[in-house]
């Protein structure tokens, strides 16, 4: 596959993402509707379903309105609330010349417009890149991956993350982030207000028991069916942000210099409970020192990101 194929694989992939996130949100709440009519009608006149589907006609088109206006403004707000999460400050020319020079010289290679640079105040080495499209994106580096690579070590670093600018990976992950977070934030927000909320009213006992059936179902989307989402994404597109920067800076060896010194410690604390975040970093910022080996395998099988030890494996295989 060339990067050319890669790219408009990813856009295919944006638009489906978006298609799937508005069409299960319906399917989700027909099914929250569905369970509530099944438990509140007792009526044996009364067909459970029959209700569930005039409530739902009533119930769905809000409901594919909000998961609508949900994308749209994520889609142009989204990168300012992963930036606001690692809480990063943006770099210029007068505070970073070097970094910014490099960064200049890498996206001119790459045949892209410079993006903003943000530095995250964490001496962990990670660094990752969003936004919806190459003139609205930026890339962001934690402070101890610029103290801690040499110029070489930082410009594929950098290549690395504007390599997914170039391949479209940017635009595809926010959606992803967009579209699992709102089910996450739903889920805890409803489930808070069921639990919270006391009434002997039967009418509102019956809003309750809907409401909570509705955390339920997202809570089990959020948590359980978001991660299948991100394994169909598929980790290649780390292997091809790598190929990429090795192509673009004509040094494999200085990313992979790179790679070796993030993998001793890529953990940011500021990501620390932000796991759909760190799906988007150059190498995953969750991980921990001393796990069990078993763990590490298993766990393996669901990461978003492939290992660093078969990263370096395949940028060797282009040297040769």
């Amino acid at each position: 596959m060339t990067v050319h194929d890669f790219i408009n694989l990813n856009s295919k992939k944006t638009i489906w993402l978006m298609v799937l996130f508005s069409v299960s949100l319906m399917i989700m709440t027909y099914i929250a509707i569905l369970l509530t009519s099944m438990i509140i009608i007792h009526d044996s006149n009364q067909s459970y379903s029959s209700i569930a589907n005039k409530t739902a006609i009533e119930i769905l088109p809000f409901a594919l309105i909000i998961s609508i206006l949900w994308i749209f403004i994520n889609y142009f707000i989204g990168q300012k609330f992963i930036l606001s999460t690692t809480k990063s400050f943006e770099l210029t020319a007068k505070n970073a010349p070097e970094i910014m020079h490099i960064v200049k010289n890498v996206a001119v290679a790459a045949g892209l417009s410079m993006p903003k640079v943000y530095v995250i105040n964490d001496s962990a080495l990670n660094a990752f890149a969003t936004g919806r499209n190459p003139k609205h994106s930026c890339i962001a580096l934690t402070k101890g991956i610029i103290d801690k690579l040499d110029r070489k070590e930082l410009e594929g670093v950098i290549a690395h993350e504007i390599a997914h600018i170039k391949n479209k990976d940017t635009k595809l992950m926010l959606i992803t982030i967009t579209c699992i977070g709102f089910a996450t934030i739903i889920s805890e927000l409803l489930l808070h207000r069921t639990l919270t909320f006391r009434t002997k009213n039967s009418k509102n006992n019956s809003i309750q028991l809907l409401l909570f059936s509705f955390a339920i179902i997202f809570y089990i989307y959020g948590y359980l069916l978001a991660p299948l989402i991100k394994l169909a994404l598929s980790r290649t597109r780390e292997f091809q942000a790598d190929a990429t920067a090795a192509i673009i800076t004509q040094n494999p060896q200085g990313l992979i210099n790179a790679l070796k010194k993030i993998s001793s410690n890529p953990m940011v604390k500021q990501l620390n409970n932000r796991k759909i975040i760190s799906m988007i970093c150059i190498a995953n910022p969750l991980l921990k020192k001393n796990q069990n080996s078993l763990f590490l395998k298993i766990s393996g099988l669901f990461a978003t990101h492939p290992t660093i030890t078969d990263r370096i494996i395949a940028l060797e295989a282009m040297k040769n």
